[in-house]
């Protein structure tokens, strides 16, 4: 089983999507079936330069900037509690601490290591990322090299697609607006105007 919260960047949860996509893909089993290895899990973060320890209970990987880790706990864990969330082989986590700051993914014992490696490379990987001002929570703005993206110059395309979409607008603004010059002219008065109209006819 694999967990991600709500605050985990999307580049993680598809990281690992696109590594079991990819084994189903291929028609074997090895996204329920692979191997668990934990250094072939870590080994993206150790090549990355990621601090490394290990002790009898757990194995410890932090970022070199300290704001995100990965843990591996060492000997039995009780298979029930971890599919029911009490208990997880794999976690990781990123972002300042504080509500909405950080961010949390678990992975159970039976987790195939190389779905996890996937997480972890695009864990380790610098290359910036695309986000709105608003996606960012404001205690890890400190944390981050924000650069603003100016908008795409418009290409003779876009306009062209641009001017027929307002034509489509103002088409449709002049449909709805009939009817209601219609109920607006009708009242008690409303007969004289076609009145005079049929009597110039004649």
């Amino acid at each position: 089983m694999a967990t991600f919260d709500n605050n985990t960047p999307t580049e993680l949860v598809t990281a690992f999507t696109t590594a079991l996509a990819h084994d189903y893909a291929q028609g074997h089993d090895t996204y329920l079936y692979g191997a668990t290895s934990r250094n072939r899990g870590v080994q993206p973060l150790v090549d990355a330069g990621w601090r490394t320890s290990e002790g009898p209970h757990l194995s410890l990987s932090v970022a070199p900037d300290g704001l995100a880790e990965m843990n591996h706990v060492q000997g039995a864990l009780d298979h029930q509690a971890e599919l029911s969330g009490y208990q997880s082989r794999w976690s990781t986590s990123g972002g300042r601490n504080g509500y909405s700051g950080r961010w949390h993914a678990t992975f159970s014992t039976r987790s195939p290591s190389h779905l996890i490696a996937a997480t972890a490379a695009a864990l380790a990987d610098p290359t910036p990322v695309p986000r709105y001002g608003a996606e960012i929570p404001k205690r890890n703005l400190t944390a981050a090299r924000v650069t603003p993206v100016p908008p795409p110059v418009p290409t003779p395309l876009d306009v062209r697609r641009a001017m027929a979409a307002r034509a489509r607008s103002a088409g449709h603004r002049a449909l709805v607006r009939a009817p209601a010059l219609a109920t607006a002219s009708s009242g008690p008065n409303s007969a004289r105007p076609n009145q005079a109209a049929r009597c110039r006819s004649r």
